[in-house]
């Protein structure tokens, strides 16, 4: 089943901040060929939506006509303080006991709090108003993070936050690869060079950025202990955590990052086989293909047929 995701639009919303909702969504469909995320946009009342800059939008239904969702997405941006009236927020709470989760984008996780729905959880919001929210609703844990996570209770900063907030949300349920192809396709972040395909890598910081150091430097590969020393981490501290998220050694995942950039290579470009070695820190083409054929079951020759038959 698709993962269903309400959007509510408050007047003067910001334009940024819906489309680092919504489109992170879309290439997560678009790249994985599926369904993966289904979304409808509400309003409190019938009628279209003016956002900070004029753009108009139409919701599909008033929120209170809102079916269940697994997720509800609250989007005041300007104004939340005069938003917070009885009505709005008691049209939260009961949009909210229809949501698996909610989340307050930029001054969302405020305007859920005057509804009472932050309380015992940790949030943050925009870094203009932490000051306010914590001193305005001393029940929510505030934190000064981009975006944060909590059960089920989401918050982030603002419009750059809510794109890393839906990536991070899209690894979580489908992967570290999709999530990083899907913030490559709007040049977020490094440039994947692909990751092998391993969960453990989207819940550990450190090593994602053990691997985007990996990734940095394919064609004169890093020792092991310099990428600690860069990380500013012991070189067993990195092992133990490569094995325990990963399964894996460092070198071995290094090995597999090149092997995926070399397998990219081979189906997407003309190199020859020699070339497609030395972008990949191979100085012997043979040695490059005896990793590859082991890694894929296949020399980069097939895959490059393959992949033109397809």
């Amino acid at each position: 089943m698709p993962y269903r995701v309400a959007v509510l639009l408050f007047p003067s919303f910001s334009n940024l901040c819906l489309a680092n909702a919504v489109e992170p969504l879309r290439a997560a469909n678009t790249l994985s060929r599926r369904d993966l995320y289904r979304w409808q946009f509400a309003g409190l009342d019938a009628g279209q939506v003016l956002s900070s800059s004029g753009l108009p939008v139409t919701p599909e239904l008033r929120l209170a006509e809102m079916p269940a969702a697994d997720l509800l997405l609250v989007m005041p941006s300007y104004g939340h303080r005069e938003l917070a009236r009885p009505g709005t927020l008691r049209a939260l709470r009961a949009a909210a006991s229809r949501a698996g989760a909610v989340a307050g984008l930029d001054t969302g996780s405020l305007l859920l709090a005057a509804a009472g729905l932050m309380d015992g959880y940790r949030a943050t919001s925009h870094w203009d108003v932490l000051s306010e929210f914590e001193e305005t609703f001393p029940e929510v844990e505030v934190v000064r993070d981009r975006f944060v996570i909590d059960r089920d209770r989401l918050s982030c900063g603002g419009a750059t936050t809510t794109l890393e907030l839906m990536l991070e949300l899209i690894a979580r349920q489908h992967g570290a690869m999709l999530s990083l192809d899907v913030a490559a396709l709007f040049m977020h972040g490094e440039r994947p060079g692909a990751l092998p395909r391993l969960p453990g890598l989207a819940g550990d910081r450190t090593l994602r950025a053990a691997a985007a150091l990996m990734r940095r430097h394919l064609e004169t590969p890093l020792a092991v202990p310099e990428i600690a020393r860069r990380l500013g981490i012991g070189q067993r501290s990195l092992e133990t955590r490569c094995r325990a998220a990963a399964g894996r050694t460092p070198q071995s995942l290094y090995a597999a990052i090149r092997m995926a950039e070399a397998f990219r290579l081979a189906e997407e470009t003309s190199l020859s086989v020699a070339e497609i070695a030395g972008r990949v820190g191979y100085a012997d083409a043979s040695a490059m293909t005896r990793a590859f054929r082991r890694e894929f079951g296949a020399a980069p020759q097939e895959v490059r047929r393959r992949a033109r038959r397809s």
